[in-house]
């Protein structure tokens, strides 16, 4: 059954005059074949930017992107399995090949949901099954395959995008090893870098003697199994550090350098400072997947974002507890206090938005190089004492230097993902004031979820220097490591996404996070976060202001 929403979108084809030949189904002057056939199949739009029209049970008339084939044939184009829905593979290998009775079928790759057991299609049989809902062998098509009514240029458009799609050679990929970024950006935390690279590095190497000697080429035979399609290569895991620097302007020039000269299948993990933005673009334009980077600020969530997966939404999402914590009216409004080019910056322009939306008054205090740390205590504005309600978006080193917290009555709320977490380091007087948003689950229910990782630590004597990163991290490399495991030799970097989104769900070591989903069009697997108290003892946790809550 298609899916409401879209799993990706394709860029939007040129505006311009539809002529005739448009208007017949053929292709528009200066949009190309390919193009038309990409639009038709991530946004269920014709070549003349019409919607696509098709039908279910010969009544049911749905068009437009609802009817998408990307809805239930994937960005890939290799098919999903959902319950017991089975949606084949329709990338151009799959739909053309032989029987897998056939000593030529013997190299395509196993993707689940695959047809082992018709001919193939040709393009006009191909079309009919598109139009009339009849396979290569004449037999009918489950009723969840709409019946589009495409014209004949249209039509052509989409099978020419389908040839197009399958696996190929992979960038990054070879019989013997696959390739893997991790990037740093040159403002990120030098003690959580030398973490974060020390589980890498070390879950490589671990994994790679784990390895077993590559399985061996498959036989060319006449009786060829479903189950001998299912081995594949032992791949070695190369890692890349991509370590930036300068200013912001220069690191796509730097990250095409370095994939220019070291081709990588995707980019696993790694460690922002106060922006992500441009590698996250950098990677939505290469078409390149980056897995669950640990950064306080990854750029909003848009239908337009394929490629990034992030964990949570870091400091939106604590701006969004936060806000649902505020009543409608506080007297003196909402002050908020951050680091200019921060990611703080970033959370209280979230918690802004939020907030003028509903008519409450919010001004900022920010802070300037002037009062960079060393340079003695931190001040707190007196216009704090006017506000009922203050949010600190500072990191450790500005925590630490609070002066004396305002008056009682002045709720104070501080981010849990900028400032330390627990471990914050409040002096004692705003410790016992402060409500901290804290976008985990709670120390004493992730106990064992984290325990897991922590034991594998002290196995492969890793140093613990930036927990929550560091087990982010080695998250991040076992669900890589188990969604490969799965993917047979499909080595194409959608489906690799793909089979994230729908396996993470199931994934039981989670980390710090209660559980991970990532539904269509979502790129963030943490829907939500608790709103807690500290414990005047760092090292005795924090304690749940109410629930958990998916604002």
């Amino acid at each position: 059954m298609a899916r409401s929403t879209l799993r990706g979108f394709a860029q939007v084809l040129m505006a311009g005059v539809v002529t005739a030949a448009a208007a017949a189904g053929g292709p528009v002057e200066g949009v190309s074949s390919s193009d038309a056939g990409r639009t038709l199949y991530r946004e269920g739009r014709t070549t003349s930017g019409a919607p696509v029209q098709g039908s279910r049970d010969g009544h049911t008339m749905l068009q437009g992107a609802a009817v998408a084939c990307v809805n239930c044939h994937r960005r890939s184009g290799l098919g999903a399995i959902e319950g017991r829905a089975k949606t084949p593979p329709i990338a151009g290998g799959y739909l053309f090949r032989e029987r897998l009775d056939k000593a030529s079928a013997q190299d395509l790759p196993y993707v689940d949901a695959m047809r082992t057991d018709r001919g193939a299609y040709t393009d006009a049989t191909l079309a009919r099954a598109i139009r009339d809902g009849l396979d290569a062998d004449a037999k009918s098509l489950s009723y969840l395959m709409p019946r589009f009514d495409l014209a004949d240029g249209d039509m052509a458009s989409l099978i020419a995008y389908l040839k197009q799609l399958g696996p190929r050679h992979a960038p990054g990929v070879s019989q013997a090893e696959i390739h893997f970024a991790t990037v740093v950006t040159p403002d990120a935390d030098p003690v959580k870098r030398k973490g974060v690279l020390a589980v890498l590095e070390r879950f490589f190497a671990e994994r790679n003697q784990r390895q077993r000697a590559p399985s061996p080429q498959l036989v060319t035979s006449a009786r060829t199994s479903h189950s001998q399609m299912m081995f594949r290569p032992q791949r070695q895991w190369r890692l890349h550090v991509w370590q930036l620097s300068g200013p912001e302007a220069t690191w796509p020039a730097q990250l095409e350098r370095y994939l220019a000269a070291e081709p990588v299948f995707a980019v696993i993990s790694g460690l922002g400072g106060a922006h992500w933005t441009p590698v996250h673009e950098f990677c939505e334009r290469a078409a390149l997947p980056c897995l669950f980077p640990n950064v306080a600020a990854p750029p909003a969530e848009t239908e337009r974002s394929f490629y990034s997966l992030y964990f949570s939404r870091g400091v939106e999402l604590e701006a969004a507890l936060i806000a649902k914590q505020l009543p409608d009216r506080p007297d003196g409004g909402v002050l908020q206090v951050y680091r200019k080019g921060d990611a703080g910056q970033e959370g209280a322009a979230a918690l802004a938005h939020l907030l003028q939306a509903r008519g409450i008054p919010i001004r900022s205090r920010i802070l300037g190089p002037d009062e960079a740390p060393g340079r003695g205590r931190l001040e707190f504005s007196d216009k704090a004492s006017n506000a009922q309600t203050v949010v600190l978006w500072l990191r450790p080193d500005d925590l630490a230097r609070l002066e004396a917290p305002p008056a009682d009555s002045t709720a104070v709320y501080v981010s849990g993902l900028i400032g330390g977490l627990e471990r914050a380091p409040l002096p004692a007087a705003w410790r016992e004031r402060v409500r901290m948003a804290y976008p985990f689950d709670l120390p004493e229910r992730r106990h064992v979820r984290v325990d897991f990782a922590l034991g594998w630590f002290r196995a492969e004597h890793i140093d613990v220097v930036a927990p929550q990163e560091q087990i982010d991290t080695y998250l991040s490399c076992s669900l890589l490591s188990q969604t490969l495991n799965h993917m047979s030799d499909a080595m194409v970097r959608d489906y690799l996404l793909e089979r994230i989104e729908d396996t993470i769900e199931h994934q039981v070591i989670t980390g710090y996070y209660p559980r991970l989903t990532l539904g269509p069009s979502q790129r963030y697997a943490s829907k939500g976060g608790y709103i807690v108290r500290l414990r005047p003892n760092p090292s005795a946790g924090v304690v749940a202001v109410g629930e958990w809550t998916v604002p």
